[in-house]
């Protein structure tokens, strides 16, 4: 009798022991199939910040031109940029700071005036309208003072005006300041700013 509950003893503690393996084999690969998860996602690169545009997101690892040919509401500009073959230009080292009209600025010149700008033969006109929007330098809307005039690529002054918070350039609204690009920095105007011949 004695001998048969040894053995049932002994029977009752081997099964325990199994289960409780296959609890700490189940436990260990849960922990581990949850650290490599965690693990992985320490691994995967950090999305870069930025600003959005146009639906897209503006970056600081890439030019103005590759930022503004990803904005939905920048196609125009970006079009006369090529138009005026100023895309490599505006790719370069800089720093610049470049003053980026929208697509609703060109759409409220008068009639027929930006199918007359992109002609071939207005090239030049188109050109100093563009480099009329850019200044040398790198100017975040935080060094704009009220009054400051900033001398454009074209040659000619742009003013500010600092009001309640809000900048102005030649009367025509930043509505998005500071879009860092690898080359400088870009500010959402709402109006397209035409130098006085």
């Amino acid at each position: 009798m004695k001998k048969i509950l040894f053995m049932a003893a002994t029977s009752a503690l081997f099964l325990t022991a199994c289960n409780s393996g296959e609890k700490t084999a189940e436990t260990t690969s849960t922990d581990t199939t949850k650290m490599m998860s965690t693990d992985t996602s320490k691994m995967m690169p950090a999305e870069e910040p930025g600003v959005m545009v146009g639906g897209s997101k503006m970056v600081a690892s890439k030019n103005i031109v590759e930022n503004a040919a990803g904005s939905a509401d920048h196609t125009t500009l970006v079009a006369a940029v090529k138009a005026a073959e100023l895309a490599e230009t505006l790719s370069g080292a800089g720093p610049f700071t470049v003053f980026a009209p929208t697509n609703a600025a060109f759409g409220a010149l008068p009639a027929g005036a930006v199918d007359n700008l992109l002609k071939p033969e207005m090239k030049k006109d188109l050109t100093g309208v563009l480099t009329y929007h850019v200044v040398p330098g790198k100017l975040m809307a935080a060094d704009l003072k009220d009054g400051q005039k900033l001398k454009t690529v074209q040659g000619k002054d742009l003013t500010v005006t600092v009001k309640d918070g809000k900048v102005m350039i030649n009367g025509a609204n930043v509505t998005i300041a500071d879009v860092v690009s690898s080359n400088g920095v870009t500010h959402v105007i709402d109006a397209v700013l035409m130098p006085k011949k």
